[in-house]
């Protein structure tokens, strides 16, 4: 009993580890996998604009790399009083209950969907200062993986799951959506085969790297609606009230991997293409 309680205490710690989190590992991951399929120009321009990294005034969040930038949005909310206005842009709830609306939650622009187009423009101006690039770089890399997250679009009134206390498997007191920022984004991306960070071939590039933003999103909205929460609650949570507590079971679990391989795979050559389009 004594060797179990330790087993799990260390996996409750292991799962609510924000290092974990699809803003620290998956964004990363994305990232790095955009690094590898870029062109040598983009690599060049990027390397470049990292340069204007100190005009940030960041240094609690610094920036070296591709792989920092896609977690430096993340990492700035800390100073709310400083980036509180971009809080809005990670995520954009729309109802699984209702026919999919990629107007739904955006007011002025406030999304993840309508940033990603803003910033995409503002880094290809090459009229605008490098730290202005910079920034957009960053919350392009950053936000083209939130937008790959299923509960970071698709929801049904609880925050994208955040409403719903959730155990992962034997580990409790956790909630759906950091299982899937976390604990599952982690297992899928450490145990894919072959790593999902490497330079991929033409014919992959051209199945992975499709559609519009609008599409990304409501890719993610269908995972929500299709598998996600009838994975969590047994149906469509669409005709009551969700339950306040649900298991996200080891065979969730194990069907959940390809999915969520997939999507971070989609994401970080769709970003590659994005950051061609911008940079080279």
């Amino acid at each position: 009993m004594r060797v179990f309680a330790c087993l799990l205490a260390a996996i409750v710690a292991f799962v609510a580890s924000p290092a974990l989190a699809w803003g620290d590992y998956g964004h990363r991951t994305i990232a790095a996998i955009a690094m590898e399929n870029v062109t040598p120009r983009t690599r060049a321009e990027i390397r470049k604009l990292l340069h204007a990294a100190p005009e940030l005034v960041t240094p609690e969040c610094p920036v070296q790399s591709l792989e920092d930038a896609s977690v430096w949005p993340d990492c700035v909310r800390r100073e709310s009083w400083r980036w509180g206005y971009t809080f809005p842009w990670h995520y954009q709830n729309i109802s699984i209950c209702k026919p999919f609306d990629i107007k739904a939650n955006c007011l002025y622009g406030n999304c993840v969907s309508a940033q990603i187009d803003r910033h995409e423009r503002l880094l290809a101006d090459r009229r605008l200062s490098a730290e202005q690039r910079l920034r957009s770089l960053m919350f392009v890399t950053h936000l083209v993986g939130d937008l790959h997250q299923p509960l970071h679009v698709g929801e049904n009134g609880d925050l994208g799951g955040n409403r719903v206390k959730a155990d992962y498997g034997i580990a409790p007191d956790l909630n759906l959506h950091r299982i899937w920022d976390g604990p599952e984004a982690e297992r899928a991306i450490s145990s894919a085969s072959p790593p999902l960070v490497r330079r991929y071939s033409a014919g992959e590039k051209a199945r992975l790297a499709t559609g519009s933003v609008t599409d990304w999103a409501r890719e993610s909205w269908q995972v929500s609606r299709d598998f996600l929460y009838p994975a969590a609650f047994g149906k469509l949570p669409c005709d009551g009230p969700e339950a306040g507590h649900v298991v996200w079971t080891d065979a969730a679990i194990e069907k959940a991997i390809p999915i969520v391989d997939e999507r971070i795979e989609r994401a970080g050559i769709r970003l590659a293409k994005m950051l061609d389009a911008a940079l080279d």
